[in-house]
């Protein structure tokens, strides 16, 4: 199987729900048949590559560097199974009546055509490409936020567009630059130019590449538009961006500086350690501040991206893999907890916390999967959190860097208070309209399917976390051109 055939599934899977949007029904049967054959595809991919190790493939044959080049390693293909995940959940999911977004014949071209952006760049070998790619995922985050129509929709647009728009004229500096000092865009050749280069010379550049990636990562202090606009997402949109986006920015962060120009700059990894803590401690303090359950979520996301910028911060092996299995873990656990926040919604008709209660009682069920992954965000053993924090407290201890461990292990405590708020508040607390009732006749199994898929995931990590700690210590010693 190709090494692009999760760019050009989706890609396919949108030009026939393009083809059929005069049809609702047939479209959304297209969309879920494109969906699990992308999941298909990841599944045989990440299984060959971890068998026989990474696998290239040139477009045309064209002899390299001048060829476009593709590259399925362990990172990359990790990813793209999760972007694979997301979109078959989010499919499935609008079966349900939960929170879905509007059917409207633009959603599912949409939803594959943000997967294909997304997967381009977890696979892309090209600097120039992996811009390409983030352009393609940027057009179609922005068609998705608009699809409400309403005022605050594109008011939310403007704000996302407006500050990635920034990121996306500074990548698009930063590769005309790297090109002019270094005659090469693809990655092997890149690094090995940038190898003999002057330093000094070469450290703005690489700082005005990361600093681009950073905000598509929405580190601090980039990190408005994420809380700005995705509060105004649904349910399962809101699920897949969460999953997909800022990862796209960590992804190449790791690829870039953990891999490609290593060993880049000592400068440029403290800067990142300290970007990292004020990320942590902002979008924790944002997270308890807030009131509104989408709010919470995404000043956590914020909170989180700092944590696996720590990790690569630490400039090692085993910072690498931490931030791996971080970013990893963090896609199914955010994503889960969205959609819970959802059904939330769906059962208490409003995502604000002062305005809802009494779900222990009434859905216990609910109550439980909003623990297991709350659980997980946290840190507490044992979930796929702890095992993530571990590993970055650890090599934080490990190389002396006792700050940076003891601003985590506390942002993990202010994390244990927002989401002990909103446990006490929805589930625990009697809901403030005492006529209040479980609605009757609701469509939810497509919705607990969806949620189910993810917790099974979480509890597995948590539970078994030898096979994905071997999986991305691999990853990280791969980034260096190690053996798998």
């Amino acid at each position: 199987m190709p090494v692009i055939t999760p760019l050009l599934l989706p890609l396919l899977t949108a030009l026939l729900c393009v083809l059929t949007r005069s049809d609702p029904h047939r479209q959304r049967n297209v969309s879920l048949g494109g969906a699990l054959g992308q999941l298909f595809c990841a599944g045989v991919l990440l299984r060959r590559i971890v068998g026989s190790g990474p696998l290239t493939m040139v477009a045309g044959n064209w002899p390299l560097p001048f060829g476009i080049e593709f590259t399925a390693d362990r990172l990359g293909i990790s990813l793209v199974l999760v972007a694979a995940v997301m979109v078959t959940v989010v499919v499935v999911w609008q079966r349900s009546d939960v929170d879905i977004a509007p059917e409207s014949p633009a959603l599912h071209p949409l939803l594959h055509g943000l997967v294909a952006g997304a997967c381009g760049a977890f696979l892309t070998a090209d600097l120039f490409n992996l811009y390409v790619w983030f352009e393609l995922a940027l057009i179609c985050s922005l068609g998705l936020l608009a699809q409400g129509g309403t005022l605050r929709h594109l008011d939310a647009t403007f704000k996302y567009f407006a500050l990635n728009l920034v990121g996306t004229l500074l990548l698009l500096a930063a590769v005309a630059l790297l090109y002019a000092y270094t005659g090469q865009l693809n990655f092997t050749a890149l690094g090995t130019a940038a190898a003999g280069r002057d330093g000094v010379l070469l450290l703005p550049l690489i700082g005005l590449l990361a600093l681009a990636f950073l905000i598509k990562a929405a580190a601090f202090p980039f990190f408005s538009w994420l809380p700005s606009s995705y509060h105004t997402l649904p349910a399962p949109v809101l699920a897949l961006f969460s999953a997909l986006l800022s990862k796209v920015g960590i992804c190449a962060l790791i690829r870039i500086l953990g891999g490609v120009l290593h060993p880049a700059p000592e400068v440029l990894f403290r800067g990142l350690g300290w970007i990292a803590l004020i990320s942590m401690v902002t979008g924790v303090l944002g997270a308890a501040y807030h009131w509104d359950l989408r709010r919470i979520l995404a000043f956590h996301s914020i909170s989180q991206v700092g944590y696996m910028l720590l990790a690569l911060a630490l400039a090692s092996r085993a910072g690498n893999a931490a931030a791996i299995f971080f970013a990893l873990h963090h896609s199914l656990v955010k994503a889960g907890l969205f959609l819970v926040a959802g059904m939330i919604y769906r059962h208490v008709g409003h995502y604000d916390l002062r305005r809802i209660g009494g779900l222990y009682a009434a859905k216990p069920g609910l109550a439980t999967l909003f623990l297991i992954l709350s659980l997980s965000l946290v840190g507490l053993p044992p979930s796929s959190g702890f095992w993530g924090k571990y590993l970055i407290v650890r090599e934080s201890i490990v190389q002396g860097e006792y700050l940076w461990a003891g601003t985590a292990l506390a942002v993990g405590l202010l994390t244990l208070y927002s989401m002990m708020k909103i446990w006490l508040e929805a589930f625990w607390k009697p809901h403030p309209d005492s006529t209040w009732h479980v609605p009757a006749g609701m469509r939810l199994a497509p919705a607990y399917a969806g949620v189910g898929v993810l917790i099974l995931a979480v509890v597995w990590v948590g539970v078994y976390p030898g096979g994905l700690l071997g999986f991305v210590g691999a990853a990280a010693t791969g980034l260096w051109g190690g053996p798998p």
